[in-house]
């Protein structure tokens, strides 16, 4: 009943799927950046070391969470850049999976890294929705 004061789903749907978009990317550099402003480079280095992954490891986290975060935000090769950082939060889901459930407790949980992997997923299947710099270079290439 309450649907029908809504817009069509075909109307509303691409920006729905950019909000998506630009609150992964939002949530990627701020995670990025939070490796580099508040841990710093050396403490995301050490904290790889203590969970058993190369330190070096940190380096490239760090870069694909900040690069990545601001390609999805403009939408820039959205479906590639979302299913290539899938790989980082199962990574991250692994690395708290000892801390049982709820991302608040000690140590942070698992399901948030999960659920933010499904919602990367999600993005790389259906594509950048509005606003999205993809959009215009594929009109251009129409155009040609």
């Amino acid at each position: 009943m309450f649907d029908r004061l809504l817009p069509p789903v075909h109307v509303t749907a691409p920006y729905g799927v950019a909000l998506l978009r630009v609150a992964l990317g939002v949530m990627f550099v701020a995670h990025g950046l939070l490796k580099v402003l508040v841990y710093s480079v050396p403490g995301t280095v050490a904290f790889f070391d203590s969970v058993g992954l190369p330190g070096w490891f940190a380096y490239p986290t760090i870069l694909a969470e900040v690069g990545g975060g601001l390609m999805l935000i403009a939408g820039i090769q959205t479906r590639v850049v979302a299913l290539a950082l899938v790989p980082l939060l199962i990574g991250a889901m692994i690395v708290h999976l000892g801390n049982g459930w709820v991302f608040s407790a000690e140590g942070g949980g698992w399901e948030y890294p999960l659920f933010l992997a499904v919602a990367a997923v999600v993005q790389g299947l259906i594509g950048p929705g509005a606003f999205a710099l993809d959009n215009r270079v594929a009109l251009r290439a129409l155009q040609l």
